[in-house]
């Protein structure tokens, strides 16, 4: 008979209808069965928030960014070289906020990237694992340190200290944001990039070892280019965290938005401009209101550029082993 089963309990036979047994479970209450149905809902929910937050915030700069264009036109914003967003005669050019962002930037990422990488490939390649467990804690560090101490050091003393071999530096300038900003990030480029390639199989380096090469060789022609994928991801995640960086800038790197490409001077990035559009005196909407709005919609193309850009990267030169 379909359903039925025969169980043998001791020397008596049993018959069991299975289909019965399904039925009085389904009926009964059953905790588990009740967990298992309700926590997928529970995730989705939970996995949802960080969607509906970033359609909120995409939404709230598009709509005031919108009105800002209505007010200023897209071609003279983006073309512009002049900001002067108080007085009658206003005029909202973001180019001097692009050049000091991209300067910080660029000052940055020459910090960052060689100290980073040689930092990685020491504890790669070259420390032992009982220096490697004391130093990567030591390095990481310089990441926890909030990045208003780091503005007031860049301020206080990178600053002096540079004008003491550069009499012409201004007290707020681009170069000593971009030094500190790039001693911010090291601990990122060098932790990524030193993942990347501690995942490189051993059987590589063993098997290069073995047909002659030498350490250096190893390293270079084998180890590096297994691991590109990881050490760019770490280069692009880097400059996105300098791009958006804040409070460094805003203290070091001085208010001044005249277009120009001299490191020494005064400039002022986009995060810096949003700092002071907040903390002033800008009625709701106005032009200048809306100009905040503007700048961080760029900022925001900016970094999720660079995001997509790190997770192509990452999925086109990923290696598996």
């Amino acid at each position: 008979m379909k359903g039925v089963i025969t169980l043998g309990l001791k020397n008596n036979k049993e018959k069991i209808n299975v289909r019965d047994m399904i039925e009085k479970n389904k009926n009964s209450f059953n905790l588990n069965s009740v967990t298992e149905k309700v926590i997928p809902y529970i995730l989705l929910g939970i996995a949802a928030v960080s969607i509906i937050t970033t359609i909120g915030i995409v939404f709230t700069l598009l709509s005031e960014t919108i009105s800002f264009f209505q007010a200023v036109p897209f071609w003279d914003f983006y073309t512009g070289t002049e900001l002067k967003p108080l007085g009658d005669d206003a005029k909202f050019g973001i180019l001097p906020l692009l050049t000091g962002t991209i300067l910080s930037t660029l000052i940055a990422v020459a910090v960052a990237i060689p100290i980073g990488l040689m930092t990685a490939i020491f504890l790669s390649e070259y420390a032992s694992e009982q220096l490697r467990k004391f130093l990567k804690p030591i390095l990481e560090i310089l990441a926890g340190i909030p990045t208003i101490v780091y503005g007031f050091f860049a301020f206080t003393f990178v600053t002096p200290l540079l004008r003491s071999f550069i009499p012409a530096l201004d007290p707020t300038n681009i170069l000593s944001p971009g030094l500190v900003m790039g001693i911010m990030i090291i601990p990122m480029v060098a932790s990524l990039s030193e993942d990347a390639m501690s995942s490189v199989p051993n059987s590589m380096r063993e098997g290069a070892l073995a047909l002659g090469a030498t350490k250096l060789e190893v390293t270079f022609k084998v180890i590096l280019p297994a691991a590109i994928s990881g050490i760019i991801a770490s280069f692009v995640l880097a400059i996105s965290r300098a791009i958006g960086e804040t409070m460094i800038v805003t203290i070091a790197s001085g208010s001044n938005k005249a277009f120009s490409f001299n490191i020494t001077e005064s400039m002022q990035t986009m995060t810096a401009y949003i700092v002071e559009v907040t903390g002033g005196e800008a009625a709701a909407g106005t032009t200048l209101y809306y100009s905040l709005y503007a700048v961080a919609m760029t900022l925001f193309v900016f970094t999720l550029v660079m995001n997509l850009i790190a997770q192509y990267i990452s999925r086109k030169f990923r290696e598996e082993y």
